[in-house]
């Protein structure tokens, strides 16, 4: 019987069950695993891998005064995060205060203060929003500058052992 030809039907009206694959030691052996190569060794007619800020440590990368490792990469999540609690800190502040001003100023003038509480509602979540914006941009700008530089220096590596 050939593996092209359909099995007989069940006379009971089963189906038949699909055949089985060939036992372990018939089928073909496995690939030998492949071993890394060793620390340092590169393919003959690569260069070898430029030293990245991730190579060093954080201090050794800090404190490198050739400026041949960069720590931008690291530090962008930490100067996100605290630019955002530099910015939700400013959000409460001038929302407190703006209240603080347009229920003082209705004191006085009703009209001069609804418009500073309708501004104090309106423009300081809107500013802080823009804020959050600009933050991001920089960052990014700054981080996206770094990865420039990195790859352009692989690049030159490269460029000079081919």
């Amino acid at each position: 019987m050939s593996d092209q030809t359909p099995p007989p039907p069940d006379p009971s009206g089963h189906p038949t069950p699909p055949p089985r694959p060939p036992h372990p030691a018939q089928a073909a052996p496995n690939p030998a695993p492949t071993v890394p190569p060793p620390a340092g060794w590169t393919q003959p007619g690569h260069a070898p891998t430029p030293q990245t800020s991730f190579g060093k440590g954080f201090f050794g990368a800090l404190f490198d005064i050739t400026f041949r490792t960069f720590i931008t990469r690291r530090l962008a999540t930490v100067f996100y995060v605290v630019g955002l609690v530099v910015i939700a800190i400013a959000f409460v502040g001038y929302l407190i205060a703006g209240l603080v001003t347009a229920f003082g100023a209705m004191r006085f003038d009703i009209a001069t203060g609804i418009l500073l509480l309708l501004g104090t509602l309106v423009l300081v979540p809107v500013l802080s929003f823009l804020a959050i914006i600009v933050l991001r941009f920089w960052i990014e700008a700054v981080v996206a500058l770094i990865a420039v530089a990195e790859n352009t220096e692989r690049t030159a590596e490269n460029t000079e052992s081919a």
